[in-house]
């Protein structure tokens, strides 16, 4: 299904209740002239009532009435405006404006009974004074009459002014007709608003003059709104299926901008940016868009700003002006001495330190972590934990995640120096220090190696076998979540910046792929990366550094 057939989906979606709601309030249903037929019976069906004998004998012009029947006809305003006499549809010299049909059956008497108002009834009775007596004479209001020919008996009802909410009602006396000696059930009544020959108008006219409307079948809404309504109901199936079962979902970003973007930095941060990239790509697929993530195109914060500086330098951009296919991510601000950069706070990463199962400690205050840091405690057991020694990971010094570790969590003092260069020479029994320049290669060592203690970027340690290879330290009881960053104070996070060499141009790669990050599904995958988003957080100190 293309995209404009879903837009023309929506469309309809749209309007189609609009023009319901018009339809039922602003044309037909300002003046709507209802009737309800709330009793048609035979006298025959109340053989056990009391009064059965009397509805049984009732006699009309001289002769017992032959199966004789009861209609109750309920004549209403059923619309939010005042009906009057030129609202009916009949002509406008005749002044009937309701015609009921009982076919099979002639009319033997009709009665105007409860009116919602006195005032009704001058429609169909005149009080005339003569001296001291009042007298009730009745106006031409209703007229009955009888078709032996068609079988049928009719009554005609006058064009009754009927406020807003005003109703009356018609009690109708019928009987077979003589020469019908069928045991048939009788059809409902017909009502209708016509001229007085019978003849429906014009449909033009009809739009705009009112016809009488079954109310027992308008409980809610009125034919033409209830196809409006199941009309809505199919387009939001419709495009809830071509939503969930018959579209990619991988819609294209608002921008694919033609050029080859090259991305540097964080190496913990890596993960969630290299996945935003190729979800990038496959939706820009087409476009000649292309970003390389080869392994080594993340070394780290310090490496990344580093090759963007160098980047902006060759490329010789004047001073003002920026480039528009180099980023570089960064764990919290890099250091002075770039000029030329402009960080941007795209998310916030949650760090942890992770240990070897062979230690056995789930939980460090604070002050035994420094201590491990600083050399002091060199065995598990120290701390609560097994009697195995202390190897400690770490990253090299331009590392953004030890960088973040020192300044959130060692109180700004930095880890001595390795004892080995190479972590695979550690001895087994003794306490012992290396460094490795990325994240990867430090959980493989601290999976590998009894007692070793490292660091990383939270969701990193999960893809890397989680559970199955390390534990996850919590700190002072609080866990390494975006949740513990915002409701624990889970000190071990970073802001993790964007930079570019001055500021993108406008419709450039570069600028591009940050509005996707930032603003479009790029932000769904940081989510699924386990970061917390800069533009929601509750407090916007946590996407600042310390």
């Amino acid at each position: 299904m293309s995209e404009q057939v879903e837009q023309w989906i929506a469309i309809l979606s749209l309007g189609f209740p609009v023009a319901a709601f018009l339809w039922e309030f602003a044309i037909v249903g300002r003046k709507r002239l209802g009737y309800r037929v709330q009793m048609d019976t035979l006298a025959a069906d109340a053989a056990d009532k009391p009064y059965a004998g009397v509805l049984g004998d009732m006699q009309h012009e001289g002769h017992q009435l032959k199966d004789p029947s009861f209609v109750l006809l309920r004549i209403e305003n059923a619309g939010s405006a005042k009906i009057v006499s030129e609202d009916y549809l009949a002509d406008p010299a005749d002044p009937y404006g309701i015609k009921v049909t009982f076919r099979d059956r002639r009319v033997a008497a009709v009665v105007l009974t409860d009116p919602s108002n006195n005032a009704l009834r001058d429609f169909f009775f005149e009080e005339v004074t003569e001296g001291d007596n009042l007298r009730i004479v009745a106006k031409p209001g209703f007229r009955r009459s009888n078709n032996a020919r068609d079988r049928t008996g009719t009554i005609r009802l006058p064009k009754v002014t009927l406020p807003r909410g005003a109703e009356y009602k018609v009690l109708v006396v019928l009987e077979r007709w003589p020469d019908d000696h069928s045991t048939d059930t009788f059809p409902d009544p017909v009502v209708q608003g016509t001229d007085g020959h019978d003849r429906w108008y014009d449909p033009l006219v009809r739009f705009f003059r009112l016809k009488a409307t079954r109310t027992e079948s308008h409980v809610f809404a009125s034919r033409p709104a209830w196809w409006a309504i199941w009309m809505l109901i199919a387009a939001v199936v419709v495009q809830a299926g071509f939503t969930l079962f018959l579209r990619d979902d991988r819609r294209p970003p608002l921008d694919c901008v033609e050029g080859t973007l090259h991305l540097h930095g964080s190496t913990a941060f890596a993960p969630a940016v290299r996945a935003a990239a190729e979800d990038y790509l496959q939706r820009c697929e087409g476009a000649n868009v292309a970003i390389p993530l080869e392994k080594d195109t993340f070394r780290g914060s310090t490496d990344g700003v580093t090759a963007l500086d160098a980047a902006g330098e060759d490329a010789k951009v004047p001073v003002g002006e920026g480039l528009g296919d180099h980023l570089a991510f960064t764990d919290g601000l890099a250091s002075a001495g770039h000029p030329r950069l402009i960080p941007r706070p795209v998310a916030f990463s949650v760090f942890t330190l992770v240990v070897n199962k062979d230690a056995g400690v789930e939980n460090l205050r604070l002050d035994q972590i420094r201590a491990l840091f600083a050399g002091r405690v060199q065995n598990w057991s120290q701390v609560g934990g097994n009697d195995v020694p202390v190897h400690l990971v770490n990253r090299n010094p331009g590392s953004g995640t030890r960088g973040t570790l020192v300044r959130k969590v060692l109180d700004g003092r930095e880890p001595p120096q390795f004892t080995e260069t190479d972590c695979a020479a550690l001895d087994a029994g003794a306490y012992g220090r290396c460094e490795v320049n990325s994240t990867d290669t430090l959980l493989d060592t601290v999976a590998s190696t009894p007692g070793a203690l490292g660091y990383s970027e939270a969701a990193v340690v999960d893809g890397h076998g989680g559970a199955d290879r390390f534990v996850k330290v919590a700190i002072d009881g609080k866990q390494p979540t975006a949740e513990g960053v915002e409701e624990t104070n889970y000190p071990y996070w970073q802001t993790e910046f964007a930079y570019t060499y001055g500021e993108p141009p406008a419709g450039s790669v570069a600028a591009a792929f940050l509005n996707f990050l930032t603003q479009q599904s790029g932000r769904d995958i940081l989510h699924e990366h386990g970061h917390g988003l800069c533009s929601e957080v509750q407090n916007s100190g946590e996407c600042r550094p310390a």
